[in-house]
């Protein structure tokens, strides 16, 4: 017998069944004081939005450019070894 699109089992396409909840009934994140806080805060800063943060020049400058200068020094010890024939494998 051959399997067609007809021999599927239908599915339901309903989504599915949620409770009713309002915005007022849900706990929030953070206490609005300190959401106003920080909205304050990040829009007074004079920064690119990639650096608000505060540990944000450790993961947007500090990592990138410890991974270019060590591939740097890896590719440079490569050149000087293959133009000097060190560690060749025999």
């Amino acid at each position: 017998m051959a399997l067609g699109i007809a021999n599927f089992p239908k599915r339901d396409c309903r989504p599915p069944a949620t409770p009713n909840f309002t915005m007022s009934e849900e706990a929030p994140f953070r206490p609005r004081e300190k959401l106003v806080e920080k909205q304050k805060f990040f829009q007074s800063v004079h920064k690119y939005t990639y650096l608000k943060g505060p540990y944000d020049k450790i993961t947007s400058v500090a990592i990138p450019a410890a991974l270019a200068a060590t591939s740097l020094f890896l590719i440079a010890r490569g050149v000087y070894n293959m133009s000097h024939g060190i560690g060749k494998k025999e």
